[in-house]
């Protein structure tokens, strides 16, 4: 399972970064109407968390996600549900996007701001980071509805 883990992470670091790039590249900090004023695309710096919360505490933010990562690898080696190491790899891909950013965009080492450029009425600048992460939150939260195990035991062991 943990092959599904990463492949799944490894795919949305490349999607994100990619994205990224592209976005730093072509957008500016003016909105550009994709799908009337429902879809803009908005180039955006967020040293914070969702929502711009945290803006002075990117360095922690950072801790934090290094700290999930190590949890997520921990835990990635007892996984035997698939379910759940596909939810996790989209967790571990979007932690990995954001922390990438925060490593190496200005300021630099753990404290640089996140590029965000999605936007939504009536909902903060996001990026596939982002996305993935919500997406994890909402299967991981339909596999516990479910009582999907993350790891089955065998009882004649």
């Amino acid at each position: 399972m943990v092959r599904w883990l990463a492949g799944v992470a490894l795919v949305v670091f490349i999607f994100d970064s990619a994205s990224k790039s592209l976005a730093l590249r072509i957008l500016t900090p003016s909105p550009k109407k994709l799908i009337g004023s429902f879809l803009k695309l908005e180039l955006t710096s967020n040293s914070g968390a969702a929502f711009s919360l945290a803006t002075s505490a990117t360095l922690f933010l950072s801790l934090l996600s290094i700290a999930a990562i190590a949890a997520i690898y921990i835990f990635a080696k007892s996984i035997t549900s698939r379910a759940w190491a596909i939810a996790l790899g989209f967790l571990l891909g979007g932690i990995c996007g954001n922390l990438s950013d925060r490593i190496f965009r200005s300021p630099y080492w753990l404290k640089g701001a996140v590029t965000d450029w999605i936007k939504l009425p009536h909902w903060p600048v996001f990026n596939l980071a982002d996305t993935s992460i919500v997406i994890s939150a909402a299967t991981i939260g339909l596999l516990l509805i479910k009582n999907v195990k993350p790891r089955v035991f065998d009882d004649a062991s």
